[in-house]
């Protein structure tokens, strides 16, 4: 019994190990296959696009992102910005931005309590694009994405176009690196294999669909924590065609969350996003097996690597101490080869990442990605735990990533605008004579991110996009 439990955990940690390498490489397979991943050369526009941008306590952020979309190089755009009713310094920028730029109007969300698949559905109607497209409030957005996702629609014939987004500080602290470059592959490489199986969990940004087939599909699920993934799934099951296109000039850019705090609720947010889509049921519908197979495979995985990261350790020391065949006890080295291979392909993607967007990775980038490794499984893992115990107990209040100045997690309480609050009895008078009592220091507010992904709000700055080091300038948009 010990040997058959034995070879279940090797053989279950070998396929998680496999599966990641090989969909990380799918991109890579011949030369011809990555250059199909690109965007083909851009004709001429031919369809309206209506770009919405939620926005919630992004003061600090939002009117770079807007003016970038609003000088988006297409003939026939307009952009919504969703603002909460209260929210007042969020509408502020947005409305001052809307009187400078024609294309850009603002929307405002009285949901209660609000969320970005909320926001989204509240910008739906007022669409009058031909395409509807998704971004969030920090995105560094490039001017000519939009002609070239309109090109790919016309020759793919899609009903919806994924485009890539890339975090870019690598440097920023331990973990970055390797969430720089789990963006680098997860866009560059695994989006394409899951479009080619007709199975796609989108993303949360840089996201394109056709207005029909959006409205026909009914929107976005208005209480799932992961909208993204949820939206991708229930099209693919409807037979919708996905079309993914990585271009290094033309990706989103955005930066990793400020703190390992507002990294593990991203991904418990993520992670419970997947276990509602997984819940719902949606992915039975696909036509085929090995679809449904792939969906429960991906949407469960999160739950995988957290049981899966801890029987590492495990099964060596099996190896060492249970009294097991040798030729059994050998195998628990199995997981250990793609394991490595992963851990190369790492390596050999961190300076691939660097030299396609004019950067320069140093020893210590080398060392972070090699020794932070065990640290990082663990953390994803950690955070697999309070996701199931969050969508057990019902409580999928939405998660905000920390992000340049907007407060964390959802709202608790309805705002001063909807709840009356009583008057504040005024302080009494000091004693005669006495010195007057000094400031009380209020607390300032947290700082928190959006998503992402996606699914997900990305990490800020107090006042802008997160600043590089002097001694690392950021390349032109340009760039190769």
């Amino acid at each position: 019994m010990t040997a058959v439990l034995f070879l279940v955990v090797v053989g279950g940690l070998t396929l998680v190990a496999s599966t990641t390498l090989a969909w990380m490489l799918f991109a890579w397979r011949t030369p011809s296959h990555l250059e199909r991943t690109r965007f083909p050369a851009p004709q001429a526009p031919a369809l309206s696009f209506s770009l919405i941008v939620p926005a919630r306590h992004e003061q600090a952020v939002l009117r770079r992102t807007l003016e970038r979309l609003a000088a988006t190089d297409h003939p026939d755009v307009e952009v919504l910005v969703v603002v909460g009713h209260d929210d007042d310094a969020t509408a502020r920028v947005a409305e001052e931005v809307a009187a400078e730029h024609p294309r850009v109007r603002v929307v405002v969300d009285h949901n209660w309590p609000k969320n970005k698949p909320k926001a989204l559905n509240t910008a739906l109607p007022h669409c009058t694009g031909d395409v509807v497209g998704v971004f969030d409030a920090e995105d560094d957005v490039h001017p000519d994405l939009v002609r070239h996702v309109d090109t790919l629609f016309l020759t793919s014939g899609a009903e919806v176009v994924q485009a890539g987004v890339q975090l870019m500080n690598h440097w920023s602290n331990w973990y970055s690196v390797r969430n720089v470059l789990e963006y680098y592959f997860w866009f560059r490489s695994r989006l394409h294999f899951h479009a080619q199986a007709r199975f796609i969990p989108l993303g949360g940004n840089t996201v394109f669909f056709r207005a029909r087939a959006l409205r026909e599909a009914g929107g976005w699920d208005a209480d799932c924590l992961a909208e993204d993934c949820e939206i991708g799934v229930r099209l693919s099951s409807s037979g919708a065609r996905v079309a993914v296109a990585y271009d290094p000039r033309l990706v989103t850019r955005e930066e990793t969350p400020p703190s390992v705090a507002s990294l593990f609720k991203q991904r418990t947010r993520w992670n419970q996003g997947f276990l509602q889509v997984l819940r719902k049921g949606e992915w039975r519908k696909l036509p085929t097996l090995r679809q449904r197979a792939l969906a429960v495979y991906t949407l469960a995985m999160p739950f995988a690597q957290a049981f899966g990261a801890p029987l590492v350790p495990v099964s060596i020391a099996a190896m060492l101490w249970l009294e097991v065949p040798l030729p059994i006890a050998m195998l628990s080295f199995l997981p250990l080869v793609p394991t490595a291979a992963t851990v190369a392909v790492e390596v050999a993607g961190l300076d691939e990442f660097c030299r396609t967007f004019g950067r320069r990775a140093t020893l210590r980038d080398y060392a972070r990605l090699l020794i932070g490794t065990p640290a990082y499984q663990l953390l994803l893992s950690a955070a697999a735990l309070p996701a199931g115990r969050r969508e057990r107990r019902g409580q999928r209040g939405w998660e905000n990533d920390a992000h340049g100045g907007a407060p964390q997690g959802a709202d608790p309480a309805p705002p001063p605008a909807m709840a009356a609050r009583p008057p504040r009895a005024p302080p009494p008078p000091p004693p005669p004579g006495s010195a007057p009592p000094a400031a009380a220091q209020r607390p300032g507010p947290a700082h928190a991110n959006r998503r992402g992904r996606v699914g997900a709000p990305r990490p800020g700055r107090a006042a802008a996009k997160l600043r590089r080091p002097a001694t690392r300038p950021v390349p032109p948009r340009g760039a190769p």
